[in-house]
This record gives C-alpha cells, structure tokens and sequence, in this order.
C-alpha cells in the first residue's frame, strides 16, 4: 500500500484522543472531528487507506498531560500509554506511537519514557506546550532529555495553547474575532519557536551531545530565521554559540500541516532532506492533501523517499 512511486508512507504526527484524560481537562471537540480522534480502528484505516498512508505515529492531542498537577500527570500518563499500546497491538504493522509523559513531575516523565520504550514499544514521547507555565529548557526537566539520549529516542515538542500571561497581553483583542490567533494561526507557532530557541541556548545538547528533538509544522518558522538568529547570537555581549550548528545537528523538521512549497524548498536548503520526515497533522489536518502535495512537490526522488519514510524508519527505527 505504497505511494504511487513504490514507496511507503509514513505519517509522524498523528493525532487521538484518550477519553480519561479528555474527561478530566473538559475537552470538547466539534463531533466530526472528536469522532475522528476517538477512532483508532477501522475508520482511522479506511481513512489512511484512502489516501495511501502506510502507518501512522500516534500521539495524545494537546494539552496532553503538561497541565496536571504532578500525581494527576503521572497517573493520566501511564493510563493513557497503556490504552494506546493496546491499539496499537491491534494493527502492528498500521501504527506506532509517541508516549505522552508526565513532565510537571519530571523524573516519573523519564521513567514512563522508559517504560513506554522499553515495555510497550513506543518510539519516543510528545510534549505538549509548556508544562503548567514552565519551558522544557528549565534544568528539572533535563531528566527526560538525559532518558531520551540514553534510549535514543526523539523528544517532539508540539504546540499547546499560549500561556496566560502571553494570551492577554498579546493576543486577547483578537480572540474574539479570530480565535485560530491562539493556535495553528500564530500563537503555536511563537510558543513552539521559543521553545526550540531556548533549547539551544540552554546549553542541554551540550550536556546530551545525541539529544534528538522533533518540531512540526515545517519548524514553526525557525528554519526561515536560522541565519538571522545564528548572526545576532554571535554578536558581541552574547555568550559563545553556535546556533544555527546545533539546531542543525539536533532538530528534525516535519511537514504537520504545513504543505508549502516555499517553506519546505527553505527548510531542505537549511536543513538538509535527512533532517525533514513527512507528517500530517491528522485529524485536524486531512490526509489527502498532504499525500497530494507531497507527491507532486519539486524533489528529487531520493529525497522525496527520504521524506516519505526513510528518515522516519531510520529515526524511529520503525
């Protein structure tokens, strides 16, 4: 069940809901799209069938668990990873997963990274935001990255809602009118870009040298300021980095819902085809657009297979 040139597709940022978490945030969804990310069977399938998508990597949508208290966390995490695994067992050869782990507690967030490795098979976690107002930079989080480089699996840092502080003073006058401002229109991209900034300046990939993260989205813009950023950075005042380097070295790009032509001939030039894996943002993103467009897009057909699958089962060791 390959794409037209005989090459399998594998879609990296995929989404689901868990109903026990769901419940305890008050998530609501409009029906369609909360049926979507209920299913984990034969609608989900039929729906990658559809569209030529050989396997998806599952994750929790956001919030995930970066909004509980620590014991809630810990607990919600554990539940849901169990619940997804089982889902996972039904169709082995369709579906992978990311773990969601309890980060406001971060030494159990690296132990359920182990645990969903090593016991249920997942290929690395997803993080949602910031966690209860914090970035993943802080150094109590660096228990997780530690755990990841040891088990060499990917962190993917994913978007959540702006933290409060941000929303009102940046966003509130246009809530109202254009509510998307807070999300996949602005407000993710700004969150998930510092997110990414921070960590190289942090100092953690000098610590974990084979740290490994994943943002979607094209790079929610970073790949388009990385020369702009590594210059400013290397200005007098500034302590010695080397940004654009260890971005380079250290990120991978997806595609999630960002099917540019611009932005991804930008994020190759940059980056490098290894370091770009397909995704599509599914449910909130449909499928057939993005396998439309990843097929007819300027590429080569090497790294066009790169992107398909290559880095994705090289990476995930899928």
């Amino acid at each position: 069940m390959a794409s037209k040139r005989n090459v399998p597709i594998i879609a990296i940022e995929e989404h689901y809901t868990d109903q026990e978490v769901a419940e305890l945030l008050g998530t609501k969804r409009p029906p369609h799209l909360a049926e979507r990310l209920n299913d984990l069977g034969e609608k989900r399938l039929a729906a990658m069938d559809a569209a030529g998508v050989d396997i998806q990597v599952l994750s929790l949508n956001a919030p995930g668990t970066q909004k509980f208290d620590p014991q809630t966390a810990v607990r919600m995490a554990r539940g849901a990873n169990d619940r997804l695994a089982l889902a996972i067992k039904a169709n082995p050869d369709r579906l992978a997963g990311f773990a969601t782990i309890p980060t406001p507690d971060p030494l159990a967030a690296a132990d359920e990274l182990s645990r969903a490795v090593n016991d249920l098979g997942f290929k690395g976690a997803m993080v949602h935001g910031l966690t209860n107002g914090e970035f993943l930079d802080e150094k109590k989080f660096w228990p997780v990255f530690e755990r990841a480089q040891q088990l060499d699996v990917p962190i993917y840092i994913h978007p959540a809602v702006p933290d409060k502080t941000v929303t009102s003073r940046y966003y509130e006058t246009y809530v109202e009118d254009f509510p998307w401002i807070l999300s996949a229109g602005w407000g993710f991209t700004v969150e998930t870009a510092t997110q990414g900034a921070r960590l190289v300046l942090s100092g953690v990939f000098d610590a974990y040298p084979d740290l490994k993260i994943i943002i979607g989205h094209l790079g929610e813009g970073l790949p388009f300021l990385l020369r702009r950023m590594d210059e400013a950075f290397s200005r007098p005042g500034n302590k010695p980095v080397a940004f654009r380097d260890t971005f380079c070295s250290h990120f991978y790009i997806t595609t999630s819902g960002n099917f540019s032509d611009p932005a991804l001939q930008c994020t190759l030039s940059e980056m490098g085809a290894d370091r770009v894996l397909f995704a599509i943002d599914y449910p909130f993103v449909m499928n057939e657009p993005g396998v439309e467009w990843i097929e007819q897009v300027m590429l080569s057909e090497e790294d066009r297979a790169k992107i398909l699958s290559g880095n994705a089962k090289r990476l995930l060791r899928l």
